[in-house]
């Protein structure tokens, strides 16, 4: 019991190195990544290669699924592309699993101890997090080498040795259980891995083994389907097209299993280079096989998996994608481009805020007001969605885009309030009763309003961009609108002097709304404040010492 209970440990740690080796990569490296695949699928084989390259990094051809889907997602890829990625991908697994095989044990000591250094000196940065791919990989290589002493007691023992005289291969069986095995320890790489030290140990024969690797090749396909459920169908349309390449590279390979046994075997002497190098061929064989069948699969996945039809009320992009939040930096950026579709509503409303005033539009006026339960609700998607992102998993800039994100949103609702407020005060101040603001009046608003829908789409650019100069100058015209609203205070206290009829009768309405324009753009200028404050172009305290010293 007690051999057993230390297998089991063993294989349990196996599966905690590989993940601490993925979730380290990709928190180091998780916005270059997305930059490296962005910028390298131009066609097929070279989206394979990127595939591969970064697979081979990331140790898992899961997590490279997720981010190509979110790729699809966002149409920045095609799907024909994304799926050879896919298929490079799985080769770049199977390349780990060839290194993992190498007696490596010595290296594990060094690993952890190296790790833990880095990780408890600087836990919260990259230097930490590299630590922790350090302990990962330090793990993994004890794991292995536990495995192998495990195995080799419990094979002594009298009833395993009649449990395991007494089995017979059954293919279909050993490929259920491999991909069951895959799915709940969510690394097809860690089975492969266990599999093979397995087979070298003598606990299960060379034909049953090859069979679970298939099975473990079947389970990551379906671990991708799986973590997509929740997905918009275009996220979802990756993960079933390398499901289909799986499915249809084991129909090819597994009557081939007897030939690799009778042709291959003899040329190699330890059955764990049996095993992995099998892995690695049935992927290389899959990836030539279908390299030039991804127009197809991508048909017939479209064909399962249609794409919704688009309209009015519902056909919006949904980018806050549920399986983008196992990488952080991902999930940063989907927030950010539904933050970005929110501020697209905002200045839908804002534009029909001046029409509302010239038409006298009573219905545009009801629409434009449901318009902000959209921006309200977009809000609180938003902010749910970033609180589900584990702030310990972004790196020091990442954590900044939160919070920037989170400002932005605050300000886009709170705009939205104030827009719903100005309309209802049209209504019953203007449109109701009659009345109309007089010809200087009008244009003062004009004038306002169209320097506000510049600040806002500046202020767009400004949260989109990041750059330090567009926010300073997001931020001189905070006060350059200050001044005209003054200006246009004044001017129309002037007509109010003269008593035009007009300006009489609209005086609270035009001072209001005035008011209110100011108060949206200083919503829209406070986009401003955090990237200036990250450049170091504010200072501590606004106030002018030289004006604080003449009161005193």
């Amino acid at each position: 019991m007690k051999h057993l209970l230390n297998l089991l440990a063993a294989i349990a740690l196996l599966v905690w190195g590989t993940h601490l080796v993925r979730t380290g990569i990709l928190r180091v490296f998780g916005a270059n990544l997305r930059h490296v695949l962005a910028v390298s699928i131009s066609n097929r084989l070279a989206a394979a290669v990127s595939g591969i390259g970064v697979t081979a990094l990331v140790q898992s051809s899961t997590a490279t699924s997720l981010i190509v889907s979110s790729f699809v997602g966002q149409g920045l890829v095609t799907l024909p592309l994304a799926l050879a990625v896919m298929l490079g991908a799985d080769i770049g697994t199977s390349l780990m699993a060839v290194v993992f095989s190498f007696d490596l044990s010595w290296l594990s000591p060094l690993f952890i101890f190296a790790g833990v250094v880095l990780f408890i000196s600087r836990q919260d940065t990259n230097v930490g997090r590299v630590g922790r791919v350090f302990i990962g990989l330090g793990l993994m290589l004890l794991a292995l080498r536990l495995v192998t002493a495990s195995t080799e007691v419990l094979t002594q023992a009298p009833a395993v040795k009649a449990l395991l005289a007494s089995l017979s291969s059954d293919l279909l069986l050993e490929i259920t259980a491999g991909a069951f095995l895959a799915v709940v320890s969510y690394s097809s790489l860690a089975i492969v891995l266990l599999t093979a030290t397995l087979a070298a140990s003598g606990v299960i024969p060379l034909d049953v083994a090859l069979g679970l690797v298939l099975g473990a090749n079947l389970g990551s396909g379906l671990l991708a389907v799986l973590t997509t459920l929740r997905s918009p169908v275009q996220v979802r349309q990756v993960p079933l097209g390398n499901l289909v390449f799986k499915l249809l590279g084991i129909v090819i390979a597994a009557p081939l299993i007897g030939l690799w046994l009778r042709h291959v075997r003899p040329y190699l002497e330890e059955p764990t280079t049996v095993v992995v190098l099998f892995h690695l061929a049935f992927n290389l064989l899959v990836g030539a096989v279908f390299i030039g069948w991804t127009q197809v699969i991508a048909r017939w996945v479209e064909k399962l998996l249609p794409k919704p039809e688009k309209n009015k009320a519902g056909g919006r992009p949904h980018h806050l994608d549920p399986s983008a939040l196992a990488t952080p930096s991902l999930a940063i950026s989907c927030a950010a481009r539904e933050a970005l579709h929110q501020a697209d509503v905002v200045e839908s409303m804002l534009l029909g805020v001046l029409q509302v005033i010239r038409n006298n539009d009573l219905k545009l006026a009801e629409d434009l007001r449901k318009m902000d339960d959209i921006v309200d609700e977009l809000y609180s998607s938003i902010k749910y969605y970033l609180t589900k992102i584990s702030r310990e998993a972004l790196a020091e800039e990442e954590s900044r885009r939160w919070t920037d994100i989170i400002s932005f949103t605050i300000n886009m609702e709170q705009i939205g309030d104030i827009i719903e407020r100005v309309l209802i005060d049209i209504e019953d101040k203007k449109i109701k009763p009659g009345r109309n603001f007089s010809e200087a009046g009008m244009a003062e608003i004009v004038e306002l309003h169209e320097r506000l829908v510049d600040n806002l789409r500046l202020g767009m650019s400004v949260f989109l961009n990041g750059t330090v100069r567009d926010a300073q100058k997001l931020l001189e015209e905070k006060a350059r609108f200050r001044d005209l609203e003054r200006a246009y205070a004044t001017t129309h206290l002037g007509r109010l002097s003269a008593n035009t009829v007009q300006s009489l009768e609209t005086s609270s309405l035009h001072i209001d709304l005035i008011s209110e324009l100011k108060r949206i753009n200083s919503h829209i200028c406070s986009i401003a404040y955090p990237i200036l404050d990250s450049a170091g172009a504010l200072a501590p305290n606004r106030l002018r010492a030289s004006a604080l010293t003449d009161q005193g």
